[in-house]
C-alpha cells in the first residue's frame, strides 16, 4: 500500500485517522494500540508473509531492552547489550547482506546466488530498535508500555523508509493527552506537508525518472555512452532521487501531523550546501544523526586524535554506503562520501591554522565552493544508482569525457530533447532555488496565525479546493503506472 494509492489515501487513511480519534476519546492506551494494529496492517499488505518476522524483532528487543534497564551491573548490561544489537545486525545481515557475503567469500557474482527477497523496511525498523536498545543502555529511555513500543516501532508513517526517529522525541506525544484530540493547526500542516511531498514523488520524481532510466539501462546494457547522455542522465537521477524521497519524507510528515505526532525533518534544501559537511547536514538528516550518534561517536569521534578522527568519518560513511544496500556500488558510494567529508575537515583544519579563524569564502568562493560539492555529489549518485561498478564506470568515464566530446550526438536518443531539458532543469531549479518545504509550511501557518477570521476562511477555502484538485489527480497518475516505488523501499 503506497501513500500514492487510492486504496490508501480514500480508504485506509480516514478509517485509521476517524477511529484512532474516536477512541482516543474513551480510552488512550486503546487508541494507541489502534494506531499500532493499523500501522501492522498497513505493514502485512506488502506481504503479509514478514509480518511474524517484525513481530519476532519487536518482541525480542522490547524483552532485552527491559533486561538492559534492569540490570545493575555494568558487565551484565554491556553483555545484553551485545547480545541484543548482534542478534538484530544477524536478522539485517541474513535478509539483507548474504548474498552480497557469500559472492565476496566464493568470490561468485551476485546474479549467479539467486534472488534474496528482503523485508520491506527492515533497514529502517532495525536501526530504529537498536538506537533504542544503546539509549536504554546508556539510561536515556525507558519504555514500560509494550503497546507504546510496538506503535514507536511500528507508526506506519515513518515504517516503510523513515524518517529514523529516536524514542524521546515520540514517546511523550504517545503519553501527551492533547495528542488523542484532533486540532486544526496539525491537520492544516499535514495537509500542506502531504500535497507537498505528493506533488514531489507523483508529477516531479516520476517524471524525470524514464531520463535517468534510459541513461543506466543503456550503461547496464553495455551501450556506448557520450557526454552529452550521461551528464543529463547522471543530473536526472540526481534530481529523481531528492523529489522521489523527500516527497516521501514530507508525506510521511504530514500524515503524521493529521494524527498529532510531529516526526523530525530530514531534508532541508540538501543541493544547495556549499560543502560536503553541510551537505549531510541536510540530507536524510535523520540517518545522518544516527551514523554520528551511535556509529561514529561509537568508534571513538574526534576524541583520539586528528588521524583516528578522519579515519572513523570514513568508516562511518563507508558502513552508511553499506547500510543502503548489498553491494560493491553502495560500498563505493560510502566510500567516496567518506573521502569527500575527509578532504573538507582536512580543508577547514588547515585553513583555521592558517588564518587562526575559520574560513569565511566570498561570494565567488562560496558559488565555487557550492558547485564542486553539487558535482562530486553527482558523481557519487552515479555508484548509488547503476547497477554495476562497471556501467558506473563507463557513466562517470563519460562524464569526464572519455566516451567523446561530440554534444550533438545523443546515444540514447537523436539529441537531448527540449522536454528531457525542461525535465531536468526545472526540478534541478527548484531544489536549488526554491524554499523547501518546512519553509512553505511554515510561511502559511504564520500567515493564518495573524490574519484575521475572514481570511483564514477564505484560505481554508481555497486549500480545500486546491486539496480537492491535486489530491485525486496525483493517485490517478500514481495509479495508471505500471509499478510505481519509491527509491528507499529498497533499503
Amino acid at each position: 500500500m503506497l501513500f500514492t494509492s487510492a486504496i490508501f489515501v480514500f480508504a485506509y487513511l480516514p478509517v485509521t485517522f476517524a477511529v484512532f480519534f474516536i477512541i482516543g476519546r474513551i480510552n488512550r492506551v486503546a487508541a494507541a494500540a489502534w494506531l499500532a494494529a493499523a500501522s501492522i496492517f498497513f505493514y502485512g499488505w506488502w506481504d503479509y508473509h514478514y509480518v511474524p518476522l517484525l513481530a519476532v524483532s519487536i518482541v525480542f528487543n522490547f524483552a532485552m531492552s527491559r533486561q538492559i534497564a534492569a540490570a545493575q551491573e555494568p558487565t551484565r548490561r554491556k553483555l545484553l547489550l551485545a547480545v541484543a544489537v548482534a542478534a538484530a545486525l544477524g536478522l539485517l545481515a541474513y535478509f539483507k547482506y548474504k548474498n552480497f557475503l557469500l559472492s565476496v567469500v566464493t568470490d561468485q557474482p551476485l546474479a549467479a546466488l539467486g534472488h534474496l527477497v528482503i523485508p520491506l523496511g527492515i533497514s529502517f525498523y532495525t536501526f530504529t530498535q537498536i538506537a533504542f536498545l544503546v539509549d536504554t543502555y546508556r539510561r536515556e529511555a525507558h519504555e514500560p508500555s509494550f503497546v507504546h513500543y510496538v506503535l514507536f516501532v511500528t507508526y506506519f508513517p515513518h515504517l516503510i523508509a523513515g524518517p529514523i526517529i529516536h524514542h524521546k522525541e515520540m514517546m511523550p506525544q504517545f503519553r501527551d493527552p492533547s495528542t488523542y484530540s484532533p486540532k486544526l493547526s496539525d491537520f492544516n500542516e499535514g495537509a500542506m506537508f502531504f500535497v507537498i511531498g505528493l506533488f514531489k514523488k507523483v508529477v516531479i520524481a516520476d517524471g524525470v525518472a524514464p531520463f535517468a532510466d534510459a541513461l543506466f539501462g543503456a550503461a547496464g546494457n553495455g551501450h556506448p555512452i557520450g557526454l552529452a547522455a550521461s551528464w543529463s542522465g547522471a543530473l536526472a537521477y540526481t534530481a529523481q532521487i531528492y523529489f522521489d524521497f523527500s516527497g516521501y519524507s514530507d508525506m510521511a510528515i504530514g500524515l503524521s501531523l493529521l494524527f498529532g505526532i510531529r516526526l523530525p525533518l530530514n531534508f532541508a534544501s540538501p543541493y544547495q550546501s556549499a560543502n560536503i559537511i553541510e551537505f549531510w547536514r541536510r540530507w536524510h538528516m535523520t540517518l545522518s544523526r544516527f551514523l554520528r550518534d551511535y556509529l561514529y561517536i561509537s568508534l571513538g569521534g574526534n576524541r583520539k586524535g586528528p588521524a583516528r578522527r578522519y579515519l572513523n568519518l570514513f568508516l562511518t560513511m563507508l558502513l552508511g554506503g553499506l547500510w543502503h544496500g548489498a553491494g560493491w556500488t553502495f560500498v563505493i558510494w560510502g566510500a567516496l562520501h567518506g573521502t569527500y567529508l575527509m578532504v573538507n575537515h582536512g580543508w577547514h583544519a588547515l585553513s583555521r591554522a592558517a588564518r587562526n579563524r575559520p574560513p569565511k569564502p566570498s561570494y565567488v568562493g562560496r558559488f565555487a565552493s557550492w558547485l564542486v560539492t553539487f558535482l562530486a555529489v553527482v558523481v557519487a549518485w552515479v555508484f548509488f544508482r547503476a547497477d554495476t561498478v562497471t556501467s558506473a564506470g563507463a557513466i562517470v568515464g563519460a562524464m569526464f569525457g572519455f566516451g567523446g566530446f561530440d554534444l550533438t550526438a545523443h546515444t540514447l536518443s537523436n539529441a537531448l530533447a527540449t522536454a528531457e531539458f525542461w525535465w531536468i532543469v526545472i526540478p534541478l531549479a527548484l531544489a536549488l532555488l526554491a524554499p523547501n518545504s518546512q519553509d512553505i509550511v511554515a510561511r502559511a501557518s504564520a500567515y493564518l496565525r495573524a490574519a484575521s477570521a475572514a481570511r483564514r476562511e477564505a484560505f481554508a477555502f481555497v486549500s480545500l479546493g486546491a486539496i480537492a484538485v491535486i489530491v485525486p489527480l496525483c493517485v490517478v497518475i500514481a495509479e495508471s503506472k505500471a509499478s510505481p516505488v519509491f527509491i528507499y523501499f529498497n533499503f
